[in-house]
């Protein structure tokens, strides 16, 4: 409660972010942390129960900063999340519960890959408490899984997704497009497999070759551009007429089935992560800050353990509020309320005034009275419309 730049009349809603950093190959395009695991079995087996005492402790460590918070979701990323046993999971979730307060219709997510999937495996996670599985299966075509690095193939990448669909009320299936020699004609091949697995929630994210990656180093041959706009343009227009509806840049779900923990982010909402690399966006009556946690596994676990978790915390000053703010906001369909702005930034309306003139100018955005949208121009052009209101 000390004295700080802003004035936030009440808090946003909070959520939690749980890393599991292990995979069983890294991707090529993956800038995510997370780390390969080579076990031979005996002595190498996963840390499962020393990383939980890790998270147990660092939350442990975090509580004073929430407390009292009510949590409405819940998310278990990675990493392969489902490298680690239900068992594990269900003492991770045992051990949230009884440290948070958690909302009695909180939304608990698990990443899922198929590489990992055994039969009844997603229903052991289901009774351990995961409430929504996301399917990492980027591509249903065998040639572009080997191009991405992904353990697993087809089959197993259709069987995943059916042991989801029997397991679990929603789940959430991943795709990826512009892959190194995709087609039209291949997208719509990966596009018609999807949605003839009904998924009630898709995500789509084009490939991009991200700094300090293995494609990085040895870029593929990725689809051109005006390419890569058709293949968005045609996976729109056909999740549409499969009743999928657009509701952020890069998401499409059926009435329902929209992603709580996803759509908190895009909301300014606050979320505290724990684990390795996890970062925080905390707010306080006079303050917004940030925290980032150790990276490097084992260094995670030794300074969470010791009680000193995170590697890095700073206010987030008044100046990138409004950006911050404006680059999530805006990947949301609907956009945002007004007066939301000011609710989670502490700020005056006029503090986006002349960004708000630009990209209506610029026929990016539309504006009422009551709330601010992006135009099909401004998701076509998004972050050309989100660099508008960089800070000076």
């Amino acid at each position: 409660m000390r004295p700080g730049p802003l004035q936030l009349a009440a808090l946003p809603p909070l959520s939690l972010y749980v890393h599991l950093p292990w995979c069983l190959r890294k991707c090529p395009y993956c800038d995510f942390n997370s780390h390969e695991w080579r076990s031979g079995g005996g002595s190498d087996a996963l840390p499962e129960q020393r990383y939980i005492d890790a998270l147990v402790a660092d939350l442990d460590a975090a509580l004073p900063l929430v407390w009292g918070r009510t949590v409405h979701t819940i998310f278990i990323g990675g990493g392969t999340p489902s490298l680690f046993s239900p068992a594990a999971i269900d003492r991770l979730i045992g051990d949230l519960r009884a440290r948070l307060k958690l909302a009695p219709d909180c939304e608990i997510s698990l990443e899922a890959n198929p590489g990992t999937f055994e039969r009844d495996r997603f229903r052991a996670y289901r009774a351990a408490g995961v409430t929504r599985l996301s399917v990492g299966v980027q591509s249903f075509n065998d040639e572009h899984l080997k191009a991405l690095g992904r353990v697993h193939d087809r089959a197993q990448a259709i069987a995943a997704v059916e042991e989801a669909a029997a397991a679990f009320d929603t789940f959430n299936l991943d795709l990826m497009y512009a892959l190194p020699g995709q087609t039209l004609e291949g997208l719509d091949a990966d596009l018609s497999q999807a949605l003839a697995l009904a998924p009630p929630h898709l995500s789509v994210y084009h490939l991009t070759i991200e700094p300090n990656t293995y494609f990085a180093k040895f870029p593929p041959t990725i689809p051109e551009d005006d390419a890569a706009y058709e293949m968005l343009d045609r996976i729109t227009e056909r999740t549409a007429a499969n009743g999928l509806q657009r509701y952020e840049i890069s998401a499409y779900a059926r009435p329902g089935h929209a992603c709580a923990h996803n759509l908190n982010y895009w909301q300014f909402g606050d979320y505290l992560g724990i684990g390795a690399g996890a970062h925080s966006k905390l707010s306080f009556a006079h303050r917004v800050v940030r925290q980032v946690r150790f990276r490097e596994p084992r260094l995670y676990m030794d300074n969470a353990i010791a009680g000193r978790a995170v590697a890095q915390s700073e206010e987030v000053g008044i100046a990138a509020l409004p950006f911050e703010y404006m680059l999530n906001a805006l990947r949301l369909k609907d956009g945002f309320r007004l007066a939301e702005f000011g609710e989670r930034t502490g700020l005056a309306i006029t503090s986006i005034q002349r960004g708000l003139e630009e990209a209506e100018r610029k026929g990016l955005i539309e504006r009422d009275l009551a709330r601010v949208w992006p135009t099909t121009r401004g998701f076509d052009f998004l972050s050309d419309l989100q660099s508008i209101f960089l800070p000076d």
